[in-house]
C-alpha cells in the first residue's frame, strides 16, 4: 500500500502554508532524533533506530509512517531487515542550518541574561539596553 500524499503536496497552497506544513512533519523531538540518526549514517535499521531512540516499536513505526508521508525519508526492506534513508541531503542541511540557530538564540539569550544581571536590568530582550 502507497503511503498518502503529504499535506504539502497541495500545489494550489500559498507557499508559505506548504512550508508549514512540512515543518509539521518535523514538529515532534522523535522524528528530529531520527533524522539526526539518519543524516548521520547512510542508512540506519529499524532495530537500531529502536535502540538509539529507546522508543518501542509501535511508537517509531507511526513516527516513520509520517516522516514517510511528508517524503522525509524512503525505506528499503532486505530479508526480515527494514532500513531507512533521508529521501533528500537537504533534510540534513535543514538540520544543520536549525543547529545554528538555536545555537545563536541561545548564544544571544545567554548574553542578555549576562547583561541583565550585570546591570541589574529587569529587561531581557536584547534591544532595550
Amino acid at each position: 500500500m502507497k503511503d498518502s500524499p503529504p499535506e504539502y503536496a497541495d500545489f494550489r497552497a500559498p507557499l508559505y502554508e506548504v512550508k508549514a506544513n512540512l515543518f509539521k512533519g518535523l514538529a515532534h523531538p522523535v522524528r528530529i532524533r531520527v533524522l539526526e540518526l539518519l543524516s548521520s549514517a547512510p542508512e540506519v535499521s529499524v532495530s537500531d533506530l529502536l535502540t538509539a531512540t529507546g522508543l518501542e516499536a509501535s511508537h517509531l513505526s507511526q513516527h516513520l509512517s509520517v516522516l514517510r508521508r511528508y517524503r522525509l525519508v524512503k525505506s528499503e526492506r532486505r530479508g526480515l531487515q527494514q532500513f531507512y534513508t533521508l529521501a533528500d541531503p537537504l533534510a540534513a542541511e535543514l538540520l544543520a542550518v536549525a543547529r545554528g540557530l538555536l545555537q545563536n538564540v541561545l548564544n544571544a539569550t545567554k548574553e542578555d541574561l549576562e547583561y541583565s544581571t550585570a546591570t541589574g536590568s529587569t529587561t531581557v530582550d536584547g534591544d532595550n539596553r
